[in-house]
């Protein structure tokens, strides 16, 4: 793949971050309504407010864009999206937001990795330094003592394997096709499965609730948007370390809905994912110019 400017670079990022705002956003909305309904019915009313939302925005589009050279791609891209979803927010019925986000977010790691293998995208040494360097903030988070490596803690550890799954899908198909294709194979795929699932878990829902069922799908919606147009853009492995950043805003979310503080530990592990990601942005930048600069001068 052709290496990208650095103005495209940085907007890949933006949209990554993004992105992980608003996932972590949804993700607290969820757990405050897996509190009150079974997890199944949160998982198909995120999909069914998505594709609801994706075919008031299409209207007379849908036909077009259903129309794909990838259909395997786009139903493997589908599942994996619907994996990642159904087991993250099945375990937040057994631990922390933060602790399951951190557990979430190994998937950085295995993102440059499977870049690297599937993609052919360059694994350099500065790179691979981040990552791990990432990693190791992310250990500082959920540091051994805290009750978080259960068995339970196997369900977001499968949430980040399928999430990877679908970056790399989405980054393989991203050049390809439109961001809509992608959004309305994964919202009518998400919306069916989640469906299958209702009449064992069905709950009345509460008139109360229902702005926030809406909430989960519209987050869910505009994240979907930010990361598809973030691995289109720019290469999984560069964007891939900026999803720790979600482990500092489930903290944050932690503190503002649940009263739950972090203490130094957590604080300092925040700070070095945050300035692990900051480099990775700063030194592929300052590749890329110096590539573009050697290019001119021929």
């Amino acid at each position: 793949m052709p290496v990208a400017p650095p103005s495209q670079v940085t907007r890949g990022i933006l949209f990554m971050v993004l992105a992980i705002v608003l996932f972590t956003t949804m993700d607290a909305a969820a757990k405050g309504l897996i509190q009150r309904y079974p997890a199944p019915q949160v998982v198909f009313a995120r999909f069914a407010v998505m594709f609801a939302i994706v075919l008031i925005v299409l209207r007379g589009r849908v036909p077009v864009l259903l129309r794909t050279r990838h259909p395997v791609l786009h139903l493997a891209r589908s599942a994996a999206q619907f994996g990642a979803t159904g087991l993250f927010f099945l375990s937040l019925t057994h631990i922390g937001l933060a602790e399951a986000t951190a557990l979430t977010d190994i998937n950085p790691v295995l993102i440059a990795l499977g870049a690297a293998v599937f993609l052919g995208e360059k694994l350099g040494p500065r790179r691979v330094a981040a990552i791990i360097v990432s990693l190791i903030g992310a250990l500082i988070v959920i540091r051994p003592g805290l009750g978080v490596f259960s068995p339970w803690a196997l369900l977001p550890l499968g949430a980040a394997v399928c999430y990877t799954a679908n970056a790399l899908i989405t980054r393989l198909l991203g050049p390809r096709e439109s961001v809509w294709t992608p959004m309305l194979y994964g919202s009518l795929f998400g919306s069916l499965a989640g469906a299958l699932t209702l009449p064992a878990v069905w709950v009345p829902v509460a008139v109360g609730d229902m702005p926030l069922f809406l909430a989960v799908g519209a987050l869910g919606t505009a994240a979907q948007l930010c990361i598809i147009r973030s691995f289109s853009i720019t290469e999984a492995s560069v964007v891939a370390p900026f999803a720790y950043l979600g482990i500092v805003f489930a903290t944050v979310w932690g503190i503002v809905l649940y009263g739950e503080w972090p203490d130094t530990m957590t604080l300092l592990g925040a700070l070095v994912i945050v300035t692990a990601g900051l480099y990775v942005w700063h030194r592929e930048t300052l590749a890329v110019r110096k590539i573009a600069g050697s290019g001119q001068d021929e």
